[in-house]
């Protein structure tokens, strides 16, 4: 297939690859164009601006940072619309969203490619970006039926499953942002757990090993405890788009009427780990370390005199 891939960061460069590898004919473009010049030594066609690489292309892939990226790449710049990428996509052509973006930016879409008889597929990816290296991602998809089964094949050599979940393109955007919450909360969970292990004299790693045997058997919980606590040189998803994704989840969640109490203290935690310096660290480390900070705070105003534990008369 002829196909337009844009946004070549940590997540969208080894995605592009995979699809040349696949045989497609891949246009690629990327704001760094160093990026892009990359991935034409594995025989890919460079565009000079978003609107060039998907005139002529069959379906164009975004995975772009975030709504203003997206908005600027696909509705083009407000000075010239006719330079966005909705205006240069022939009408029947595919666009497939694989970023991770806000609800109602992806509500807006599928109104756009309605409006312009454009088929319009939302498959925002789980996997950090040496599971997209591997062709493991599991992406989530929406849309409907036919253009879910054009984008099927091009999915297919992403990931290693797809969860198809509904004809609105909305719900998988929303499903991805409910699945970074969970994510942020068992790291949550785990951080304040290690330093609970620490203050008790157990080895955190001994912990995880442990808990994790007895409990989980998660492949998941082991990964993320061991980013946690050997963390890697480049940061995978880093702690500002663990933010981004907060507030998107909570501004879906209020437009339906939702209150998540432990997202509004999960974003508050975020906020403090940026103004912290913490912003570009890698998502599970900062949090980890915030929940050290935390815990050591509390022990420094905790003298043993003090202890938070009731009288014993108070629990007789």
């Amino acid at each position: 297939m002829k196909i337009a891939f844009l946004g070549l960061g940590k997540m969208g460069s080894p995605m592009a690859r995979r699809l040349l590898t696949a045989g497609h004919e891949v246009t690629v473009w990327n704001r760094t164009r160093e990026r892009a010049e990359t991935l034409a030594a594995d025989g890919a066609c460079l565009a000079a601006t978003p609107a060039e690489a998907a005139r002529s292309s069959e379906a164009v892939l975004t995975m772009l940072f975030d709504d203003a990226a997206n908005e600027e790449v696909l509705f083009g710049p407000r000075a010239n619309p006719s330079a966005g990428v909705l205006s240069a996509l022939a009408p029947g052509a595919l666009h497939i969203a694989l970023s991770t973006m806000s609800v109602a930016l992806s509500e807006r879409l599928s109104a756009e490619h309605a409006r312009r008889n454009q088929q319009f597929v939302a498959a925002p990816v789980f996997g950090r970006p040496n599971v997209a290296e591997e062709g493991r991602l599991w992406i989530v998809a929406a849309g409907s039926d036919s253009a879910i089964a054009t984008a099927r094949p091009l999915l297919e050599s992403l990931s290693r499953g797809i969860s198809v979940i509904g004809a609105e393109p909305r719900q998988a955007h929303a499903l991805k942002l409910g699945g970074n919450f969970l994510i942020s909360a068992m790291i949550h969970s785990l951080g304040e757990a290690f330093v609970y292990a620490e203050s008790q004299g157990i080895d955190p790693e001994v912990f995880l090993l442990t808990v994790n045997s007895a409990l989980f058997q998660s492949p998941f919980y082991a990964a993320y405890g061991q980013v946690m606590l050997h963390p890697p040189t480049q940061p995978g998803a880093t702690i500002e788009l663990g933010a981004k994704d907060l507030r998107l989840l909570r501004e879906a969640a209020a437009s339906r009427g939702a209150s998540l109490s432990l997202a509004e203290s999960l974003a508050e935690i975020f906020a403090q780990a940026q103004q912290s310096g913490l912003g570009n660290e890698d998502w599970a480390v900062g949090q980890y370390r915030m929940a050290q900070r935390r815990g050591a705070a509390e022990n420094e105003h905790t003298s043993p005199s003090s202890s938070a534990l009731p009288p014993r008369s108070a629990v007789d």
